[in-house]
């Protein structure tokens, strides 16, 4: 008989393709992921993955089984929430999960009001990519998920809390900006460092300002926006911030100016994600309020 931690553990395997990340986003050695895989399979009768030092493969029969294990995991899930909702709100378990360039500008803000207005709420966190977090938010692998929009959700449903605009960020000694808006036609393009891709604030950056993702005309790709802020405040090229982003960034580069990006607005949008079939929505709209007022407190 299969449990359903092996599920679990076969799901993630399906995902990340390798035994080292799918134990590490397990919590668990790869020794014994891969003891764990072998018994279900020897329970099962037949073999999941293909696998050996360099590669991780789905057989057929393997794949037809992650499309019911993955099925399995949702409604056992949801057998696990139905204790939660007869609890009061935000005081269970919820895993979320969130991307980088929203999380160290985003989480110092809301944490602290969580923790004392909610006390019970027990809150998992963890980073990743938003094609990730789309794909751990329907595999169940987490409950919720902050992304900015817009993005295709794959069927989520999208539960928005904010919106903002992008700033321009230049050396002062590149011009003399009185300006307090720039239109995107006036940006100096070949001067322009983004995010590498993957980011989805690199395509908001960029449809923002009307270039094309397969321009060559901006040169840089930074996994962070602290290099990018690097790079500009040593003069070697200019970047596009998130409104939210912007004083924990520019608070000790004095030689650093910013301007509104002129653009129709708003430029991203904030939002909770979540599977259609998620119970717990009254946690869902509950956090989405908190998060609102938190973050118009310190973003008038």
């Amino acid at each position: 008989m299969i449990t359903i931690k092996q599920i679990n553990y076969a799901i993630a395997v399906s995902e990340a393709l390798h035994f080292k990340n799918a134990a590490d986003r397990c919590f668990i050695s790869a020794s014994t992921l891969s003891n764990a895989i072998s018994e279900m399979e020897n329970s099962l009768g037949f073999k999941v993955f293909e696998r050996d030092n360099k590669k991780v493969i789905l057989t057929e029969l393997g794949k037809e089984f992650i499309q019911k294990a993955k099925l399995i995991k949702l409604e056992y899930d949801d057998i696990e929430n139905l204790n939660a909702i007869k609890k009061p709100p935000l005081s269970s378990n919820i895993s979320l999960g969130i991307i980088p360039t929203i999380s160290p500008y985003f989480l110092p803000i809301i944490l602290p009001g969580l923790k004392r207005n909610f006390p019970n709420l027990r809150l998992t966190i963890s980073e990743s990519q938003s094609a990730e977090l789309i794909s751990k938010v329907k595999s169940g692998i987490i409950d919720i998920a902050i992304l900015a929009l817009p993005y295709d959700l794959e069927g989520m449903n999208a539960y928005k809390f904010w919106e903002e605009d992008f700033y321009y960020i230049h050396h002062k000694n590149r011009f003399s900006s009185e300006k307090k808006r720039i239109r995107a036609k006036d940006l100096d393009t070949r001067e322009l460092m983004l995010l590498k891709d993957g980011h989805c604030l690199k395509d908001h950056a960029l449809a923002a300002c009307n270039i094309s993702k397969n321009s060559n005309n901006y040169q840089m790709a930074a996994s962070n926006l602290n290099t990018l802020i690097e790079l500009v405040a040593g003069d070697l090229g200019t970047t596009l911030v998130p409104e939210m982003a912007i004083n924990q960034l520019l608070k000790t580069k004095q030689d650093l100016q910013k301007v509104l990006l002129n653009e129709p607005s708003p430029h991203r949008e904030l939002a909770i994600i979540a599977r259609p079939t998620y119970p717990l929505i009254e946690n869902i709209n509950l956090l989405r309020n908190f998060f609102e007022e938190e973050l118009k407190k310190t973003h008038n």
